[in-house]
């Protein structure tokens, strides 16, 4: 279950600030466009010493695999898609280790190959919503990944495998602090009744 690997973030720094309390925003690090794909830096949203603070991090889990000729090969895995895994279980258990992803839009394709067209989702009511996150250091820097479930109805004819979990500003808190049960019951489809896609 994956989300396409691509989204924006918009909005600038001090309404990121004001959205998410926020007194001192790091100063502006050349990130990338507000288009975002994986392995690029994106702001990211977590608690410290119960302040929140905001920190880029680049999008996606580093993983070695066996290529086809048996080469190692270092891949992005951007989605978290099995809570159960081990690969997830440490970010996931510890509430350190979650954040929020700010985003304006993300995008899912639809059609054929060949003939495919991008649909555009924003949650009207957020203009900045979040994605559950979870992050972890590497040796690179913070790496930061997104929760997916099942789609809701809006996202589920262009998308039927995934959705990425979605938060109201209300829920926020619970997945920055709560155990990882009580967290992980966030990870539902997003009232599609409070979506558009364009």
């Amino acid at each position: 279950m994956r989300l396409c690997n691509r989204y924006r973030m918009t909005a600038n720094q001090a309404a990121l600030a004001a959205r998410y309390g926020i007194a001192g925003f790091p100063p502006d690090l050349t990130l990338p466009p507000s288009e975002l794909f994986p392995k690029r830096l994106a702001w990211t949203i977590r608690e410290e010493d119960d302040a929140r603070i905001a920190e880029p991090m680049a999008w996606g889990f580093p993983m070695t695999i066996k290529g086809k000729t048996g080469k190692s090969i270092e891949k992005a895995v951007t989605n978290v898609r099995n809570y159960a895994s081990p690969f997830w279980r440490s970010a996931l258990k510890a509430p350190a280790r979650r954040c929020l992803v700010p985003f304006t839009t993300f995008c899912e394709w639809e059609g054929e190959t060949g003939a495919k067209v991008e649909r555009w989702f924003d949650v009207p009511s957020q203009p900045i919503t979040s994605f559950a996150g979870v992050w972890r250091p590497s040796d690179a820097g913070p790496v930061m990944a997104i929760l997916t479930c099942e789609p809701n109805p809006l996202v589920a004819p262009i998308h039927p495998k995934a959705m990425p979990v979605l938060l109201t500003a209300d829920d926020e808190p619970t997945w920055l602090r709560a155990p990882v049960e009580e967290a992980l019951k966030l990870a539902t489809p997003f009232p599609s009744q409070l979506m558009t896609v364009s």
